[in-house]
């Protein structure tokens, strides 16, 4: 697949006027949206990204449709898993409900600008060192182990982050909430606020969830651009579903499992595409390329919607179970 110039500086620049227009509104009308709000932008943004892979469909194929839907899918659904600990970072702090919207829409920012910085890495480290699939692939396979081993959203996670250790010990900052303002004077010295410990607090755990969702993607797709643009879509529309389903991600008990699964599949799935691409000296005297299986793209998507559907309907029908026992 190659991408020009032109459709790169087009794409940013379309993606960004979306962004521009969420600082507009929250910047003059900072406030916890309507569940019809939060519902009517999730439909248009989830609207959007199936057009968007539709658009490739017809203008570059289906291969690259359908890696962009993988993507896009793995990513939204890993940002939905992201959300657990957002809820505890805002519980931690006690962030009033109306300047949540603007401490969640500066935390994208932020994971925009990190993972834009992470895919530019990823991308030029695969190009020129084909040890990377190995590492990639052994991250997602670890980071299968953890969900699966541990609860992701715990609020221990957030506890243990060490770079929100060092900040909550070294940097002075006021108790009290001065609206949106990130630092303010108190008693004639510059001290920060909650909201800008917040911010940093969103930033560095996103940094981390970065270190799962970027390794995924690219065991989904090589093309920088389809890694990109399924990133900017799938964190598109996540302030509002964090207001739409801050309830309901108690009820998806399963999720993290699920996502093992993905994850897992993902990093199997990266290590054996190595496997196939690359010379192995131990097997048939180096001449062992195209041994590994490789797996097509659409057996891909078909393992990450089924996943991710059984893991739903499991979550939701022990929740009736378990709310049924309670009556």
């Amino acid at each position: 697949m190659v991408v020009q110039s032109w459709v790169w500086w087009v794409s940013v620049a379309v993606l960004l006027s979306f962004l521009v227009v969420d600082v507009a509104v929250i910047g003059r009308r900072p406030h916890e949206p309507s569940l019809r709000e939060s519902s009517t932008a999730i439909a248009f943004y989830v609207a959007l990204a199936l057009v968007f892979g539709l658009g490739l469909w017809l203008l570059v194929g289906a291969g690259a449709a359908v890696q962009f839907y993988a993507g896009w899918l793995t990513e939204y659904s890993l940002s939905v898993d992201n959300l657990f600990v957002f809820i505890v970072i805002m519980s931690r702090f006690a962030v009033p409900k109306p300047l949540q919207q603007t401490a969640l829409l500066v935390g994208i920012i932020l994971a925009l600008v990190l993972r834009g910085a992470f895919i530019a890495v990823g991308a030029a480290a695969l190009q020129r060192f084909t040890w990377v699939f190995y590492v990639f692939g052994a991250l997602l396979v670890w980071a299968a182990v953890r969900l699966v081993r541990g609860e992701p959203g715990d609020s221990q996670e957030f506890e243990q982050t060490r770079f929100m250790r060092w900040v909550l010990a070294h940097v002075p900052a006021t108790s009290s909430y001065h609206g949106v303002r990130l630092v303010t004077r108190v008693a004639g010295r510059r001290v920060a606020t909650p909201m800008l410990l917040v911010i940093l607090a969103l930033g560095s755990t996103d940094l981390l969830f970065a270190l799962d969702s970027i390794p995924a993607i690219f065991g989904l797709t090589k093309e920088p651009y389809l890694v990109f643009t399924a990133n900017v879509f799938a964190l598109m529309g996540l302030r509002q579903l964090y207001f739409l389903i801050g309830g309901l991600i108690d009820r998806l008990v399963y999720l993290s499992h699920g996502l093992a699964v993905v994850l897992g599949f993902i990093g199997v799935k990266l290590v054996l595409e190595a496997l196939h691409d690359n010379d192995l000296p131990f097997i048939n005297g180096g001449r062992a390329v195209g041994w590994a299986p490789q797996l097509p793209i659409w057996a891909s998507l078909l393992v990450i919607v089924v996943t991710l559907a059984v893991t739903a309907a499991a979550s939701l029908a022990r929740d009736r179970m378990r709310r049924g026992a309670a009556e």
